[in-house]
């Protein structure tokens, strides 16, 4: 019997996959527990509609995060931090201090998405890369100042 997963089922597929399985396992086990539902083809029609749909979504998602990636490209974030002796910062800025300073220039940006490559430790600009979607990436700079 052929059916259409409607989530991920161990070793056996992933969500929206047709796969082939044997009767009692579709009926007893996949259909009833609201895993798939049997492959018709007014079923194989709505998944397409659906993936279309979701593909639509994603290409306008994808475009707005190019778009903010440009945005950010031109954005200077200016960090005060304390200095010791010939001008050593105490500690370093982290992702956290660099996503409190976008959302007050209203960028609503996860701090889990600003990826340091290395400390900022050092007084004067670093460019940051921020992951804006899986095939995004955008990058801002970050000033450090007495």
């Amino acid at each position: 019997m052929k059916v259409i997963l409607l989530q991920d089922v161990k070793k056996q597929g992933k969500k929206d996959q047709i796969i082939d399985v044997s009767d009692g396992y579709a009926n007893n086990y996949l259909i009833k527990n609201g895993l798939a539902i049997a492959a018709t083809q007014a079923s194989k029609q709505r998944l397409e509609h659906e993936l279309d749909i979701r593909k639509k979504e994603e290409d306008a998602n994808i475009k707005k995060c190019q778009e903010l990636a440009e945005e950010l490209k031109n954005k200077e974030i200016i960090i005060k931090v304390k200095t010791g002796e010939q001008d050593k910062v105490f500690g370093t800025v982290s992702s956290k201090q660099i996503c409190e300073e976008l959302k007050k220039m209203n960028y609503n940006i996860d701090k889990k998405k600003i990826l340091l490559d290395h400390a900022l430790d050092s007084l004067g600009t670093h460019i940051v890369t921020i992951e804006l979607h899986k095939k995004v990436k955008g990058e801002v700079k970050v000033t450090l100042k007495k």
